[in-house]
């Protein structure tokens, strides 16, 4: 597709309609069937601009099931979505955060299996991912092959901004580290009665994001943010300042929509223009859960696999009012 993707990082490596099901991942094999023949000349709806992959909370441990997270059973998910995906051609691929459960000799298993990708690959730091020993929790993510915690880059004037939720966090430091102390007392003041498990955005980090959103609307991008947490709608998994990201987010036009995993169900909501999609986890239940988001023009498609479901996004200028008429949602399947 001639994509062209420029890197840049910051921070040390640290007419409503009926809903399409949930597509399952195609065999090689099958060919659709001809209903009847097309007109010579009928034109084919136009392909999009670009294409990428989206996989949230695979979150392997060599541990038994709990609950409906079958963490044991995320390699073999992971490797027939990478199988999938290396059909397709995609820009690149984005894993959301909680890449594995706990323990560091998790990643041996699963990054392997991510890096037989054949396109670009990227990743977001969950809170899972530092449920590593203390000493190792600085490794992790040289260990995903992240150019910073939190980053940037650019496809065909689209700007994709990774979000670090554990800059301040009670599970990213050595207890007894200065950060750790840090995150005791930010929570205490400002997310007494949040879950210890989700984070924050620091201050150093949301200066860095109006400045990238700044330049961003200087170059004409349109930006896509990605973080493990979400932000809206207001939900027990939420970032402990999700309301500071979202006055940052509300300042800029040129952001079209968030990202995320962290909460495994799965949640949409639309709100003064911008799209807030969390994507259901792949570790829960026997059947995977992924997707492929389309660019288009006037529109983002997004193509669910296993649980994930489909939905049409209306970007800011399109035909349909954005998130009202412009979403196709599974969920009534």
């Amino acid at each position: 597709m001639g994509t062209i993707l420029h890197l840049t990082s910051c921070s040390s490596v640290p007419s409503p309609q009926a809903a399409p099901s949930p597509q399952s991942v195609p065999s090689l094999q099958s060919a659709p069937s001809l209903q009847s023949a097309p007109s010579l000349w009928a034109a084919s709806p136009p392909g999009p601009d670009f294409q990428v992959g989206l996989i949230a909370d695979c979150q392997y441990c060599a541990a038994e099931a709990a609950g409906q997270r079958f963490y044991q059973r995320s390699p073999e998910k992971l490797e027939r979505c990478v199988e999938h995906l290396n059909r397709l051609d995609l820009a690149y691929v984005i894993h959301l955060g909680d890449f594995i459960d706990r323990d560091y000799e998790s990643f041996d298993v699963v990054a392997p299996i991510y890096a037989g990708l054949t396109c670009p690959k990227h990743h977001v730091l969950g809170n899972h991912d530092f449920s590593v020993a203390d000493e190792r929790k600085a490794e992790v993510p040289g260990r995903l092959d992240m150019p910073a915690r939190y980053y940037d880059f650019a496809v065909e004037g689209w700007r994709f901004i990774v979000l670090d939720g554990n800059d301040i966090s009670l599970h990213a430091y050595p207890e007894g580290s200065p950060e750790h102390a840090g995150a005791v007392r930010y929570h205490a003041a400002h997310a007494p009665s949040e879950a210890l498990w989700n984070g924050a955005v620091g201050p150093d980090q949301l200066e860095w994001l109006e400045a990238t959103l700044q330049r961003a609307t200087g170059a004409g991008e349109r930006v896509i943010l990605y973080s493990h947490f979400p932000v809206f709608p207001e939900d027990v998994h939420n970032l402990w300042n999700a309301e500071e990201l979202l006055e940052v987010i509300d300042a800029y036009p040129c952001v079209e929509a968030y990202i995320n995993g962290h909460n495994h169900a799965g949640n949409y909501a639309w709100r003064d223009g911008v799209h807030y999609l969390t994507l259901k986890a792949m570790v829960d239940t026997f059947e995977s859960s992924y997707a492929v988001l389309e660019f288009h023009a006037r529109h983002l498609s997004l193509r669910g696999f296993g649980r994930e479901e489909n939905r049409e996004l209306t970007l800011r200028g399109g035909t349909e009012p954005g998130g009202i008429a412009g979403i196709i949602d599974g969920s009534s399947r």
